[in-house]
């Protein structure tokens, strides 16, 4: 298969590597090592300050970019089953005391409010987690008193999502949070996530390559991303984010209940006859401009794919989105609608036994979309 680009061809992987003279694939495909980072980190003893505590509240502390979304993340995956509230804020609350542990997040050492968050923090006797640059104003408002969890792999701020989560997940691994709940291994994570990024290497033709197929499905189109629930729906938004900051295309992120309720203002007026061009369209003379039906791409979890499929069905184009656990997988398509019949959804079906943990699928499709986001920047973003 090739994917209809008049730039670039994707199954040509000596082109798309030259096309990438930013290596922003090979970032892209760096989840797993960030993951395996953090975990050995954590096998490094520190996170040993919190280690067994049982907290009255955990507080993570974001000043935007991909250190919130992967708090919102965290926040709706495991939060509900989790034996300790897990509050996601801008600031420190005015309640915070020595019976809680502060988490604060984010890609700047020199922002303001992270340096403030942690001087609240320590000024309180909170605990203190501190996952940004080991640097800057943070490092010297933290230094000694904190632990510190700094990237040890260098790459975009843009792909810091999974490195933010993994923190997150191990902060929480660490404490005594009551009833455990199911959070992954990071190393065996960090494996999972590495064969995310092989399925998707330059090498692997689109109808193979997961990433390849939702940028070329992505293409051209309007695009609503939305999530199935509070997880997925959290995740959208890191994935309307990464097609914006890798490629430049505008998409936007919902819950599938308002994507639902909104279904006759996406469905789209019209058809474009063969040679249409919007620059010599005359509305006045041949009536409204024919707009194509959104395209819709769910994300959802194996564990709620069932009931999430019997919703579709109102929708002119959707298409479920999930963590793939085999490339074989991708030959069976989950399309609904009346969207291009070319290109349909390489939607994969979670495995009979075995099945992944929920935040692993999320992991797994947040590396999907930022490999997806740089193949549609290659062939032409919008």
């Amino acid at each position: 298969m090739t994917a209809p680009s008049p730039l670039l061809d994707l199954d040509d992987a000596a082109s798309v590597a030259a096309a990438d003279t930013e290596g922003a694939m090979r970032a892209a495909a760096l989840g797993g090592a960030q993951v395996r980072s953090v975990a050995e980190a954590v096998g490094e003893g520190l996170l040993d300050r919190v280690r067994e505590m049982r907290p009255r509240s955990v507080v993570v502390v974001t000043a935007g970019g991909r250190a919130a979304r992967a708090a919102a993340v965290l926040e709706a995956s495991v939060g509900p089953r989790l034996g300790v509230p897990i509050v996601h804020t801008p600031v420190v609350p005015p309640w915070v005391g020595s019976l809680d542990v502060v988490v604060v997040a984010g890609d700047d050492a020199g922002d303001p409010r992270l340096v403030s968050a942690a001087d609240s923090a320590l000024r309180r006797r909170a605990e203190l987690v501190v996952v940004a640059p080991d640097e800057g104003p943070l490092r010297a408002a933290a230094a000694g008193r904190a632990a510190l969890l700094a990237p040890r792999v260098r790459t975009p701020d843009r792909h810091g999502f999974l490195r933010y989560l993994a923190a997150g997940v191990a902060v929480l691994g660490a404490l005594d949070s009551g009833p455990r709940v199911s959070l992954p291994d990071l190393s065996e994570l960090a494996d999972v996530l590495d064969g995310e990024a092989a399925r998707n290497h330059p090498s692997a033709e689109v109808f193979h390559n997961p990433a390849k197929s939702l940028a070329v499905r992505l293409q051209n189109r309007r695009v609503v991303i939305a999530g199935d629930g509070p997880a997925t729906t959290a995740l959208a938004g890191h994935a309307t984010d990464m097609l914006l900051c890798a490629a430049g295309s505008s998409a936007v992120a919902a819950g599938l209940s308002d994507v639902l309720a909104s279904a006759p203002l996406l469905s789209g007026v019209g058809e474009l006859p063969p040679g249409y061009d919007p620059l010599f369209h005359d509305e006045e003379l041949d009536g409204p401009a024919p707009v194509t039906p959104a395209r819709v791409f769910v994300l959802a979890t194996s564990q709620s794919r069932v009931a999430t499929t019997r919703r579709l069905g109102a929708l002119a184009d959707a298409e479920l989105v999930t963590a793939a656990p085999d490339a074989d997988d991708l030959a069976a398509g989950d399309h609904y609608g009346t969207g291009d019949s070319e290109m349909t959804s390489r939607a994969a079906h979670g495995p009979a036994q075995g099945e992944r943990a929920e935040m692993e699928q999320l992991a797994v499709l947040a590396v999907r979309v930022e490999m997806a986001a740089v193949y549609l920047r290659l062939i032409g973003g919008r």
